[in-house]
């Protein structure tokens, strides 16, 4: 802990009820690792202490009020910077395997892309409540926790999350001092960050500035990364009431755009993990180069002690140069495989607002806590592709690659703009009923239009504006402290499209909806120092758009069902132990489809990269500021690579471990995964079978950290 005390003659600092206020979840602006608070005694010194998070996390911002996680009807997930620290967590996909059922998709080799609840997450990617769903690789350099909301939630949100959604939280100014951070591992990866804060308290001002250089080689041959982020930020209050917070944010990622192998027999090719299925040139041909923008500028106002304003604008721009080799067709009986060639660009940008006014006050026996909501966007997302098949053919088991060209020869097969303009209205009442019981209604509705300008001649520009209601309703029963037990039914839609442009054959076809049914119970035993979860539910997501192979169009008959038990825990004893578990059981399948793939029916099927068991576990054990020691494991079950069930992605259990001292202000800190060096798949592109991606081998990773006071 760095604990700095500032003089400051007269009043206590303005700053100090800032901080409150930014550390409250209602303001969506909660910093788990800092707190500025005014001094005891009538002292007019300011404490600013830094603390570090912990395994734990009570309370969260995803209901975007002022609740605990006991309170909410609904499966929540946090994962706290604390177990990222642990695990030396650098992408989204290493975070959120601490959450079990979420299946990892390749998403082309260029993007961030889970499988929630048997439903794919394309848009479902949100930082601090705000849509988030350009299509890249995150960096977690300037992320505080990462929140996971299980099952629909378009009642807050608007459109999407039939499985659920992925929401960063990152972090803001308040902390005093920070962290230079540097780390090298296996296949020369070398990582440095930052994270340094200060707090003006003259001028009731705070700062912060994130951000991270990473360089590294691969197990995958051809493979690299080279990425650069920044992240700075400044609070400052201008009245008692008011707080100001201003947010940028860059990101640089260029890597080999890596879909991994194909199969063979109905499972992943029995090859090295190294092997690649592309250009024999493939750092220079075969890349993904993304670039992301991003300002944020929020206002929070209180009117009184139960009145309050919040008001988040955020503007992004992202661009992206996508250039891939990527294996296609398999003839077993000659044991090779064809390659396919493609470019793609992709250049979008966009805005969001979001107005909210909160606030709590009582009817008779019952207390209110209601949030009134609005939000408007504009996105305009274009994309240039080129599709060139077959340029090469190569064993299956030995590939010999072939040396290529940077350009794509010939003509677009797309080339085009989407326009995205959103408009909804929202409200949700969390209504106490005495002691013991709870009832959270909400109801929202949106109007999402849909356009596409086609830039290819004989192509026809498309629109279609849906509007759509989003309800939600759940009653909490807390019969003492510890216990909370819940029930709940939601419901959420999914345009055609969503996040990518409309088709002719889909321009016609209204949303797909979802609703989900759960019960659950939520527990904080051992005087709060364990909190676990458990909950049971059903989800069918009707309307599902298909090919039917007799009419040869697209129609809106498909329906999938998903029916599971989910549990988690987090644990935090005083004797130094912290640990993290969860685990889920998912009985998904497509209950109705006329659709085929391959020439085989998918009726009956299991949706992909969606396993039946899957569980996590994370156990640390520090030893007062000195020294700790930890450990975990990680078990997928079976998936299916594609909706014919042909190729299998076979079970898997992996084992990480770390050990981490202190000397003064240096940390060091050693992490090995896959300790035992298993062979695994990892993820798929969850549509086709020949794209499976490798697991990583054994690999090591060294990092020391220097504290700032």
């Amino acid at each position: 802990m760095n604990t700095r005390v500032v003089r400051k003659h007269g009043t206590v600092s303005i700053l100090a009820l800032v901080a409150a206020m930014a550390s409250s979840p209602a303001f969506g602006a909660e910093s788990a690792d800092s707190e500025v608070a005014a001094a005891g005694s009538g002292r007019d010194d300011i404490v600013v202490t830094a603390t570090n998070p912990e395994y734990r996390t009570p309370d969260t911002t995803a209901l975007k009020l002022d609740a605990p996680l006991r309170d909410i009807p609904q499966t929540i997930d946090v994962i706290p910077s604390q177990v990222m620290r642990d695990q030396r967590a650098l992408s989204l996909q290493d975070a959120v395997k601490n959450v079990a059922g979420i299946g990892m998709a390749t998403g082309d080799g260029q993007r961030d892309q889970f499988v929630i609840r048997g439903n794919i997450a394309y848009g479902d990617l949100f930082i601090d409540g705000v849509r988030d769903d350009a299509l890249y690789f995150r960096d977690l350099s300037n992320i505080e926790r990462i929140e996971i909301l299980k099952g629909p939630a378009s009642v807050l949100y608007g459109r999407g999350s039939s499985g659920g959604l992925i929401n960063r939280v990152p972090k803001k100014p308040g902390t005093e001092g920070g962290e230079i951070v540097l780390s090298y591992g296996s296949w020369d990866d070398k990582r440095g960050e930052i994270d340094l804060g200060h707090v003006f308290t003259d001028n009731d001002v705070a700062v912060r500035l994130t951000g991270a250089i990473e360089r590294s080689d691969s197990y995958r041959d051809q493979g690299f990364l080279k990425r650069e982020a920044i992240a700075p930020s400044v609070l400052f209050a201008p009245s008692e009431r008011t707080r100001i917070l201003l947010q940028a944010d860059y990101l640089r990622d260029r890597r080999l755009t890596d879909n991994g192998i194909p199969a063979f027999q109905g499972r992943p090719v029995d090859v090295p993990a190294s092997t690649y299925y592309g250009a024999a040139n493939g750092r220079d041909v075969d890349f993904s180069q993304s670039e992301v923008w991003s300002t944020t500028a929020t206002l929070d106002h209180e009117f009184s002690d139960t009145l309050r304003l919040h008001n988040a604008f955020r503007y992004y721009d992202y661009t992206l140069d996508r250039q891939n080799t990527i294996p296609n067709i398999v003839n077993e009986a000659a044991r090779t495989v064809t390659l396919n060639r493609q470019s793609t660009d992709r250049a979008e940008h966009g805005w969001f607002n979001q107005l909210e006014l909160s606030g709590t006050f009582s009817t008779g026996p019952l207390e209110h806590k209601l949030l009134l909501g609005f939000e408007a966007g504009r996105q305009s997302k274009y994309e240039l592709r080129i599709d060139r098949a077959n340029i090469a053919t190569v064993d299956l088991f030995n590939p010999v690659l072939p040396v290529l060209p940077l350009a794509v020869s010939g003509n677009p097969s797309t080339n085009r703009t989407g326009v995205y303009k959103t408009l909804g209205f929202y409200a949700q009442d969390m209504i106490a009923l005495g002691e013991h019981w709870k009832v959270l209604a909400g109801l929202r509705h949106d109007r999402f239009r849909q356009e596409v300008h086609q830039r290819i001649a004989g192509q026809p520009d498309l629109a279609r504006t849906d509007t759509f209601w989003s309800p939600r309703i759940g009653l909490v029963w807390q019969p003492t402290p510890t216990q909370s037990y819940y029930a709940s039914w939601n419901k959420s839609y999914q345009p055609s499209g969503e996040t990518f442009a409309l088709s002719v054959s889909s321009a016609d076809i209204a949303p797909e909806k979802t609703i989900n049914r759960e019960i659950g119970a939520k527990f904080d035993l051992f005087d709060g120092k364990l909190s676990a979860t458990i909950s049971a539910f059903n989800l069918k997501r009707s309307d599902i758009k298909a090919t039917d192979p007799v009419l040869l169009k697209v129609v809106p008959v498909g329906v999938q069902r998903t029916r599971g038990i989910e549990l988690s825990a987090q644990l935090e004893l005083s004797e130094g132990w912290q640990a993290i578990a969860s685990y889920a059981y998912l009985d998904a399948r497509i209950t109705k489809s006329p659709a085929l793939d391959s020439g085989v029916s998918i009726q009956g099927n299991r949706p992909t990269l969606t396993p039946v068991n899957s569980a996590s576990f994370w156990l640390m054990r520090n030893f007062g500021d000195r020294f700790g020691l930890g450990g975990g494991a990680n078990y997928v079950g079976d998936r299916q690579a594609n909706l014919a069930n042909t190729v299998v992605l076979p079970e898997y259990v992996t084992a990480d471990a770390m050990a981490w001292a202190r000397l003064g202000k240096f940390k060091a800190q050693l992490n090995i995964r896959n300790i035992f060096d298993r062979d695994y798949i990892v993820s798929a592109h969850g549509t086709v079978g020949n794209l499976n991606m490798p697991g990583a081998p054994r690999s090591v990773m060294f990092t020391l950290r220097y504290a700032i006071d």
